[in-house]
């Protein structure tokens, strides 16, 4: 890729993530173009709606990260039903950066508890599953301290200028303050971090004259939240120091969707896990998954996702909601970029047909009492994860969250107003 059209898609923004994902091992096809293994590449949003591929790291990109570094992971692997597979379970998604609701979930149980006492329905509480994902999810971010071992030392939540989340994070901070009260947090924007904080020559995060140990991200996953170089550049800082990153760039990348559509592929799961019986019961909760390269197998998705849009899903390599397309938007965005490398940015999805629930929904402004509707609800698995490439230290769930959305609502999103929070009821069927 030439320093000319390198300037032509405006992708000074893209040479920055190519700097800052230089560690992460990721590799895909190039199109044409050389690809540098152990080279990171990522598919982001440069300008309005395109998106293109970096298929190198350029030759002007310096990076320099401690591949020693322990990383920090508070994921979150959500899951569908599948209605005409005998009910068994399929992923939407594993989502490795600001993964959010753990903290309201938690507490949402027992709201929903005190309801049905409330409501005379005692005897149905201990088919309410236990919730203990803020205290999981915020021991991870204290053992990552510890691991740390620097006395003194605090924990850094990088946010949004305006956080409309900011009682499921704020819960994560009293958490952390409550069991942990020698730890100090500090929230910044990455404005603020390019504009406060420092590297030494140890290449420790110094920010208000504390070493940064954890910097947890509950910001930095969509392209709007990198207006200018300066959070570009805070980024790069923070990756290149010796912090704790939640994620770093090499786990953010692992959560991408084209991640999701290799792993997918044959073969490529056994490489990780091995040929027995546990890859197998891996492998059966992925659903079809498909890339849009410039291949043979890229055509032949198009050309099936052209004869019947509605079975499936268009996924670009986006976080936060409101991405995706669906039905007759899948048709028309693939016959708009079918010979561009746009597609590449994308991959497709097999739509995942959950049960249907009878239930009420109550929104402001609706009808009182509100009426009885068909609702659809997506689980999400918390979980924990600390170590380096050679060693994990820890790897254990932590927590569930439920979504619940009206069944003709393609997006379930709480945050974009497309669901709402939900808590599990079991049943023995």
């Amino acid at each position: 890729m030439g320093q000319s059209k390198r300037r032509r898609n405006g992708s000074a923004d893209l040479a920055r993530y190519a700097e800052i994902g230089h560690h992460a091992g990721i590799e895909v096809p190039s199109y044409g173009e050389p690809v540098c293994k152990a080279h990171a590449v990522l598919l982001v949003e440069t300008s309005g709606d395109q998106q293109y591929s970096l298929g190198i790291r350029p030759p002007w990109a310096s990076f320099q990260g401690d591949t020693e570094t322990l990383s920090l992971g508070l994921f979150r692997s959500d899951y569908l039903m599948q209605n005409p597979d005998s009910n068994s379970i399929k992923q939407v998604e594993f989502n490795t950066v600001a993964s959010s609701f753990g903290a309201l979930s938690s507490y949402l149980r027992d709201m929903t508890r005190y309801i049905l006492r409330q409501l005379g329905q005692a005897e149905l509480l201990k088919n309410m599953p236990e919730n203990r994902a803020l205290s999981g999810l915020c021991s991870g971010i204290t053992e990552a301290y510890d691991l740390f071992g620097v006395p003194g030392s605090v924990v850094l939540f990088v946010v949004e200028e305006v956080s409309y989340n900011i009682c499921d994070q704020r819960f994560h901070e009293f958490e952390i303050s409550e069991k942990r009260p020698d730890i100090m947090i500090y929230r910044r924007t990455l404005t603020e971090i390019y504009e406060e904080a420092t590297l030494n020559d140890k290449k420790q995060l110094i920010l208000d004259g504390h070493t940064v140990a954890v910097v947890y991200y509950r910001s930095g996953y969509e392209p709007a939240q990198y207006p200018t170089a300066k959070e570009w550049d805070a980024r790069l800082r923070v990756e290149r120091s010796t912090s704790i990153k939640c994620p770093s760039i090499h786990y953010q990348l692992a959560g991408t969707k084209k991640v999701q559509q290799a792993l997918a592929a044959p073969g490529v799961l056994e490489k990780f896990m091995g040929a027995g019986a546990a890859t197998g019961r891996v492998r059966d909760i992925f659903t079809g998954l498909y890339s849009l390269d410039f291949d043979e197998s890229g055509e032949r998705a198009v050309d099936m996702a052209l004869a019947d849009a509605e079975r499936f899903v268009l996924k670009p390599q986006r976080e936060g909601g409101g991405n995706n397309l669906y039905g007759a938007d899948v048709r028309e965005a693939l016959l708009r970029m079918r010979h561009s490398r746009e597609r590449a940015a994308y991959i497709l999805m097999e739509r995942i047909l959950p049960p249907l629930v009878s239930g009420y929904v109550v929104r402001p402004g609706a009808a009182v009492p509100p009426p009885l509707t068909d609702l659809v609800s997506e689980l999400g698995i918390f979980g924990v994860i600390i170590g380096t490439k050679d060693k994990i230290y820890c790897n254990r769930q932590a927590g569930h969250m439920l979504r619940t959305k009206l069944a003709d609502a393609n997006e379930g999103g709480v945050a974009a107003g497309l669901g709402a929070l939900d808590s599990p009821f079991l049943l023995d069927m």
